[in-house]
């Protein structure tokens, strides 16, 4: 499936300039494309649209102990909710987080990279947030699994 994600700014990494009604093309979980959305909408005219407001970039490494809440399920669809579509091994505690994690396809990593990117090719992990700095959305693997009503 192909859905083309476009929000009023998109960032290819959160230190760039922005790409102003930029989108990101996504193939299955894989990034396919970024750039002006009208490019992206004629590359790929029968993807879905999401269009979202803020700005849309990578998703974020949640990189401390993961929220407290009544099951592993709910501690990891927490961090989803704030854009965020890995964590840190240090802080997946048990079998049961674990495979919370891995059933949502959330990335355990060893360690935080220095610079989290948009690349062609890579894994569609993607968030969006508002003026505020809110998640708006969350992408993970090609799959919208958070979305602020």
């Amino acid at each position: 499936m192909e859905t083309i994600h476009t929000a009023d700014r998109v960032f290819v990494t959160w230190d760039a300039e922005p790409v102003e009604n930029g989108a990101v093309a996504v193939v299955q979980d894989r990034i396919a494309a970024v750039g002006p959305y009208g490019d992206l909408r004629e590359r790929f005219p029968r993807a879905r649209v999401r269009t979202w407001p803020g700005a849309l970039g990578p998703a974020r490494i949640h990189d401390g102990p993961l929220p407290d809440a009544p099951s592993p399920r709910e501690r990891v669809h927490a961090v989803l909710k704030q854009g965020a579509t890995a964590v840190l091994e240090r802080y997946v505690d048990s079998p049961e987080l674990r495979a919370a994690a891995d059933r949502n396809d959330v990335t355990v990593l060893p360690d935080a990279p220095s610079r989290l990117a948009i690349v062609q090719s890579g894994r569609a992990d993607l968030a969006v947030f508002d003026a505020a700095g809110e998640c708006i959305a969350t992408v993970c693997a090609g799959r919208l699994v958070h979305r602020r009503r």
